[in-house]
């Protein structure tokens, strides 16, 4: 069921009309460390509020974007319930052929997202790996995402960028193509983006950004923050280069209540990103 709610910032097509489609999904109930990132969709949508329509980098102005905000999904009572009727509704989203983009919510709200597509590379942000199997008695938590996406497209389709924190289980493990902050640190976010679609080696890619990945100097409100992550420009740059190959994004783990709203709006002007870089290159292919 979608709840009705404030919608993003220019976001005012019909749903038959719109090239992006938003879609929230307020779900925190596996979170192990600090709860609230159910309260993030709407957080989100009002820190869009924020922002001029134009974004003079890309030569866009969004106006011209059509997007429509399909609202939040009702807040589900276990994390099975939400995989299976998120994935109900942005599969619709997909099959339609318009690109989804995800406001979690905690990042288990990745996997129904991933599941509505075949034939893709996932690029993950992320300061965690995710990469266990189970995570207190759950095989869909926040912490084994990584891992059921890798089960739905294979382990070669995925890297995993800015990881910082790694349990000793998956170290034992074959896990993902990683490239972790430290590395992105020394060689720079271009070099680092660049080596992980040649790996995945798919045309078309599926960004998804745990905030958490992004330094909390940048980012603080969110779950599990972890300290010398990426920077916003980082991922402003991540953005930019993988621009001619995404087919969906989403942003996950924005906790409201653990700053004064600078995560939410970072999250937003993330969002408005990929918007720009999308629609851009869309209109440049031949």
């Amino acid at each position: 069921m979608i709840l009705p709610g404030v919608s993003f910032a220019d976001a005012d097509a019909s749903i038959e009309d719109a090239e992006f489609v938003l879609l929230g999904i307020p779900f925190d109930r596996t979170a192990s460390f600090r709860p609230g990132a159910r309260y993030a969709p709407n957080a989100i949508r009002e820190a869009s509020y924020n922002f001029e329509t134009c974004l003079f980098e890309h030569g866009v102005d969004l106006r011209d974007i059509r997007v429509h905000d399909a609202g939040n999904l009702e807040e589900f009572a276990t994390v099975d319930d939400m995989v299976l009727s998120a994935g109900m509704e942005i599969g619709s989203i997909v099959s339609a052929g318009r690109f989804p983009i995800i406001m979690g919510g905690e990042h288990s709200v990745t996997i129904p997202a991933v599941r509505s597509f075949e034939d893709i590379g996932v690029i993950s942000i992320d300061a965690h790996l995710d990469f266990r199997d189970q995570y207190l008695g759950q095989r869909c938590s926040h912490a084994c995402v990584t891992r059921r996406v890798a089960d739905h497209l294979g382990l070669e389709n995925v890297a995993v960028l800015g990881v910082r924190s790694i349990s000793p289980e998956e170290m034992e493990i074959e896990g993902p193509f990683v490239i972790d902050a430290f590395s992105i640190l020394d060689e720079g976010i271009e070099s680092a983006v660049k080596r992980a679609m040649e790996h995945i080696g798919k045309e078309r890619i599926y960004l998804t950004l745990d905030i958490d990945g992004i330094d909390p100097a940048f980012a603080p409100a969110t779950g599990t923050p972890e300290p010398f992550g990426l920077s916003a420009m980082d991922v402003k740059r991540c953005i930019d280069l993988l621009g001619t190959r995404l087919v969906g994004f989403d942003v996950v783990e924005v906790s409201p209540g653990y700053d004064s709203g600078n995560t939410a709006i970072l999250a937003a002007r993330l969002i408005r990103e990929v918007m720009a870089v999308v629609w851009k290159n869309e209109r440049r292919r031949p």
